[in-house]
């Protein structure tokens, strides 16, 4: 399969940099949930800032569709796009239910995934160049 396209909406640096906030937060809950320690303000801080970088992704996906682009898979692209906007807050909930070092082991977790969602969104662009 060939690498998303220069014109892809999707890809570049703020998809690059979606994925290494992603991690650097999924770091971050990982060494508190070693260490036994509840999620603190810098993962929910952290949280916040990767949902402002995928809601950027998202819109600027959702320009380009506007403009007449189209992904390969327009299903599965909409399903991947819900997903990712929906995984910060739902590792904030999910975190603030659960304050114990088991809240930042959820944040780690969903950090880890959200990363793996933004490669399929671009996959799921680029098939229609085949």
């Amino acid at each position: 399969m060939t690498s998303v396209g220069a014109d892809s909406p999707v890809d570049g640096l703020l998809a690059t940099v979606s994925i290494v906030l992603s991690l650097l937060v999924a770091v971050w809950a990982l060494v508190a949930a070693v260490r036994h320690r509840p999620p603190d303000r810098v993962q929910f801080i952290g949280l916040a800032v990767l949902e402002v970088a995928l809601l950027v992704l998202s819109v600027v996906a959702l320009v380009a569709i506007g403009g007449g682009d189209r992904p390969g898979e327009p299903g599965a692209f909409f399903g991947y796009l819900v997903t990712l906007v929906c995984l910060p807050p739902l590792a904030w909930v999910l975190a603030r239910m659960e304050p114990t070092r088991w809240g930042s082991a959820i944040v780690c977790a969903v950090c880890l995934v959200a990363p793996v969602v933004v490669v399929r969104l671009q996959q799921t662009w680029e098939v229609i160049g085949g």
